[in-house]
């Protein structure tokens, strides 16, 4: 039974999670060719530089420019949110740095405004601007030369990103073992791409998929990978401590990784995080250097609310609250070691990272 997405124009549930739940979590004729495209290699992609719409007579817009690079099946939407701020720049009239660099920001916050919940986009925005602009040297060359500089600099940090997955999936490998199961939640590119490589290296490996509900998304990652012809078993999500003896390391990717080292992820995560510490089980998680983020909440409370649609299948009476919370924050102290383009990394190590990455 297939399940519409709901419009973009709700203003109750959170644009970045509608966008998943259109991607993932609908089982049709559609969506099954667009899994089956996943798995074969994408041609590279364009540069920002050449591939945009910046006709003079056009009038540019940034959201425009994201959502066209966002419609590309395989692109993070974090990524394509750093494309599309290449994109300013090689569209940009300014005369000055200084017009630039204002143009620059305004396009970054007019993103980060288009869904305030998602963190990798935030992430990815003011990365994107801490990577081009910091240049002390081109307050030195004239106008021409320092943006032509900084057009060079935009489309090196989006292949960077875009390449990011591969890298993880590499450095990923040495801890996925001959014989071993592995637990996943929901669907996430990146873990996708592990477990791929695994199977590419004939590895022998068994995968637990939750189902992911309510949006789903555990239905797409076994659909996956039983076209690699990897042994995967759909778990029912209540059904994790009961699966979890036979675990043997758990994988999973991450919205967003917050300055303690802990994650913000798909609800759901920290209860089977929780679970596996009690059973002295590795918690793995895959995420990209972009979705570092600036953040240090405390308690689940202090995410900023994020919602998806809940279908039970059957009415719920008016009088019946509903959770819709779309993530949880998993603390530190429950990962083991977290898979990133920068290296194999400890949740302590996180912090190093972050200032490394926005001095």
């Amino acid at each position: 039974m297939e399940t519409e997405a709901p419009s973009m124009e709700n203003p109750k549930i959170s644009a970045y999670y509608q966008t998943r739940l259109a991607h993932f979590g609908v089982v049709s004729t559609e969506w099954l060719a667009q899994a089956q495209s996943a798995t074969n290699p994408n041609p590279p992609l364009p540069s920002s530089s050449t591939n945009s719409h910046t006709d003079k007579d056009t009038n540019f817009s940034v959201i425009d420019e994201f959502n066209r690079w966002r419609n590309h099946p395989d692109l993070a939407e974090a990524v394509a949110a750093i494309r599309a701020l290449a994109a300013v720049i090689s569209a940009s009239k300014a005369s000055t740095m200084m017009q630039l660099e204002i143009e620059l920001k305004n396009a970054s916050d007019t993103l980060k405004a288009w869904d305030t919940t998602s963190i990798s986009l935030t992430a990815a925005s003011d990365l994107f601007m801490r990577y081009v602009t910091r240049t002390s040297a081109l307050e030195f060359e004239d106008f021409n030369s320092a943006k032509a500089r900084l057009i060079e600099r935009a489309d090196k940090f989006g292949e960077i990103s875009y390449k990011a997955r591969k890298i993880i999936g590499m450095l990923s490998q040495d801890f996925i073992f001959d014989g071993c199961t592995i637990l996943v939640h929901g669907f996430s590119r990146v873990v996708f791409e592990v477990l791929k490589l695994a199977a590419h290296n004939k590895k022998r490996f068994r995968v637990f998929c939750t189902e992911g509900r309510p949006d789903r998304t555990g239905l797409r990652l076994s659909n996956d990978l039983a076209k690699l012809d990897v042994p995967v078993k759909l778990v029912i999500d209540s059904a994790v401590a009961y699966t979890m003896d036979e675990v043997d390391l758990v994988l999973v990717g991450a919205d967003g990784v917050v300055e303690s080292g802990g994650i913000i992820n798909m609800m759901g995560t920290y209860q089977i995080a929780l679970v596996a510490k009690s059973m002295n089980k590795p918690v793995y998680v895959a995420a990209e250097s972009y979705k570092f983020a600036r953040h240090y909440p405390l308690d689940q409370k202090d995410l900023a609310p994020a919602l998806r649609p809940v279908d039970f299948g059957v009415p719920i009476p008016s009088k019946v609250e509903v959770e819709c919370s779309a993530r949880d924050y998993t603390p530190p102290q429950y990962l083991t070691l977290l898979f990133t383009d920068l290296g194999v990394l400890t949740p302590s190590v996180v912090s190093d990272e972050l200032i490394q990455l926005y001095l």
